[in-house]
């Protein structure tokens, strides 16, 4: 089928070469510059390890200086899926939202339609610019004054004024022969019920052009002047070329300034974003008049992988970064994340500006917090957790959040910081310190005096537990493949050994192991001899010893607690009752130490009634010599 004029222009116009190449190549970030649409990476098209595939964004073609393949976004769909041309078109058509056209001619019409209202848009941007400068813009000039934008900065915005005519727009315009249906159709006039001739649909109000992302004007906000007015601020409605939850106000000079090292921040309206943005926050983006959609959170993560949400520091601010967090947990990738400036109580972005300067705003956006920090707020602030039924609900809740993030690597690591967290809120004793690459790991806290005589706190007790780590790591780094599986077992494991931790953080990263501290690990002979490490083509092995190891462990860890905690309680006590105790854990735990690995999955209850069983001897004074 022949597509009608304009169609490839608009498709292409919606998507961003980018983002279609991006799916296929790893960028080289130290060659690209993104403000500029600037992109750089190894070509997919043939093996090689340089940066010699050239993408620009702007003009929307590719190049590669090896093998000189080269194009714009329909033929790299082509060539990398193995498609015909409408089926690449089809495809690019899906993802850009728009509907393939139909085999008549009025599709072709409804484009050149499109094309006539972005020239109607921007004659109103012209028109609405002159009455700024008239004498009836005078009090929307005073205003914009009295907010510190100056007649410079005003042209640089394009700031106009609609005056309080109900026909003013509409009798400029259409006296330059443009049809009232065009006016009507672009959103800048309306019909009454009555079927009389059009009205403005602005009137008395500071005029703020919307552009996308190639400057193209495609609608149009209004501030009103008048305090009592109904609507503070008010967009042009949804039309042929605005469709206001896909697009971002000030987008295209946000994504240069972005491209250049600014941070980009996401203010909630014209006022904020023209203000940071005259404060030196030249990447600033508001959403049009609605909360940010998903579409419009793609767009940001397009130019920046790390917004920051500028916030009111009032409860409906609160509330919308809220809701913006339910939105954007499902969308997290690896790199691509959000985090939240929020400003002082009862301050919104251009207040703080103007009564601390630019230094006040740079203060609050050095302290954005990161998603997790904001979610965990949600879910605890103003609540009281004082028993367990309380406790749980909140660890109910936290888990249904997170498993709504579909990468895994970050959901672990999201459930790392709030478990964190709530060791913190709950006073959790035990805490394992993470693996720092490079640094010495923290000294344990010292034992008590009957800790240290215990004989799970011998030399002997404690080679025997590291031999078992590092042959569960040593496995682990044999079977790679078997980590999932086992992810949350590897995390708990509490290491303090150099070797142990490298190979630790680099499996639950999915990194290669340290050869060096792999090494070091294969040159013990008990971890050599093992058969996860003997037998490397053996995965089913592996896995049933890997678990046995885990059970082992397990069950020895567990006993040495309960002992531990039992020689506290028992400080001070008869000597006699007290060998007797240590002797019924230690064969407690030499019994849970032989556990078959088909009773691996009951050592919870194994533990239970250790610790049930050593309490009864506590509570019966078993030290006590009975007589008769």
């Amino acid at each position: 089928m022949s597509l009608p004029h304009g169609f490839l222009d608009e498709l292409r116009n919606r998507i961003s070469l980018s983002s279609v190449v991006g799916r296929k190549v790893t960028w080289d970030m130290r060659k690209s510059n993104q403000g500029k649409g600037d992109f750089w990476a190894p070509c997919p098209f043939h093996q090689e390890k340089s940066a010699s595939f050239h993408v620009d964004d702007r003009k929307g073609f590719y190049y590669c200086f090896g093998c000189h393949a080269k194009g714009d976004a329909l033929t790299f769909v082509r060539e990398s899926e193995n498609v015909g041309f409408m089926e690449a078109v089809e495809i690019l058509a899906r993802e850009a939202g728009l509907t393939m056209p139909a085999r008549d001619p009025k599709a072709a019409e409804k484009l050149d339609r499109r094309a006539q209202l972005s020239q109607v848009m921007e004659e109103a941007v012209k028109h609405y610019r002159l009455m700024l400068k008239s004498g009836q813009g005078a009090g929307a000039r005073d205003y914009l004054a009295g907010r510190r934008l100056d007649p410079q900065a005003q042209d640089r915005w394009e700031i106009g004024f609609a005056p309080d005519q109900r026909q003013g727009l509409f009798q400029a315009l259409t006296a330059k022969g443009i049809a009232p249906d065009l006016l009507v159709e672009a959103g800048l006039c309306a019909r009454p019920d009555d079927g009389g001739a059009p009205y403005d649909r602005f009137r008395g109000r500071i005029i703020f052009p919307i552009r996308d992302a190639r400057g193209r004007a495609i609608s149009l906000g209004g501030r009103a002047m008048d305090p009592n007015a109904r609507a503070k601020y008010l967009n042009g409605p949804e039309t042929d070329l605005f469709d206001k939850g896909r697009n971002l106000f000030n987008h295209g000079p946000a994504r240069e300034a972005a491209g250049k090292g600014q941070p980009l921040i996401v203010a909630e309206g014209y006022m904020d974003t023209i203000a940071l943005s005259e404060a030196g926050f030249r990447a600033t983006v508001a959403p049009l008049g609605t909360a940010i959609t998903e579409d419009q959170l793609r767009l940001m993560w397009r130019i920046a992988d790390e917004p920051v949400i500028a916030l009111d520091g009032d409860a409906a601010g609160i509330r919308a970064a809220m809701r913006l967090i339910d939105l954007a947990l499902p969308l997290l990738e690896a790199g691509k994340g959000l985090r939240f400036a929020v400003m002082p109580a009862g301050l919104d972005p251009d207040d703080l500006v103007r009564a601390q300067g630019a230094q006040g705003f740079q203060k609050v956006l050095d302290e954005a917090s990161p998603m997790v920090g904001l979610l965990w707020r949600r879910e605890t602030e103003g609540k009281v957790f004082d028993s367990p039924e309380r406790r749980a609900a909140l660890d109910k809740t936290l888990r249904a959040a997170i498993s709504r993030i579909a990468d895994p690597s970050i959901r672990h690591h999201y459930g790392e910081e709030l478990k964190r967290l709530r060791w913190e809120l709950f006073g959790i004793r035990r805490t394992r310190t993470p693996f720092v690459p490079g640094k010495r790991p923290a000294q344990a806290a010292v034992p008590t005096a009957a800790a240290r005589q215990s004989l799970l706190a011998t030399a002997e007790e404690a080679m025997t537990r590291d031999l078992r780590v590092s042959v569960i790591l040593a496995g682990f780094a044999t079977h790679p493949a078997l980590v999932p599986a086992f992810e949350s077992s590897i995390e708990r494991l509490a290491v303090t050994h150099p070797d142990h931790q490298a190979v630790q953080h680099a499996l639950l990263a999915h990194e290669t192991v340290p050869h060096d501290a792999l090494e070091r690990l294969l040159a013990l002979p008990h971890v050599r001899i093992s058969p996860p490490v003997r037998n490397p083509e053996d995965a089913d092995l592996a896995r049933m010893c890997l678990a046995e190891e885990f059970a082992k462990l397990d069950a020895a860890l567990g006993a040495e607690i309960e002992i531990r905690e039992a020689m506290e309680d028992m400080e001070g006590l008869a000597d006699e009752g007290l060998t007797w105790r240590l002797s019924q854990a230690a064969e407690a735990r030499n019994n849970a130490g032989r556990t078959r690995l088909d009773d691996a999955t009951d050592l919870g209850e194994d533990r239970s009634a250790l610790s049930k069983h050593l309490q009864s001897l506590i509570d019966s004074q078993i030290w006590v010599k009975k007589r008769g």
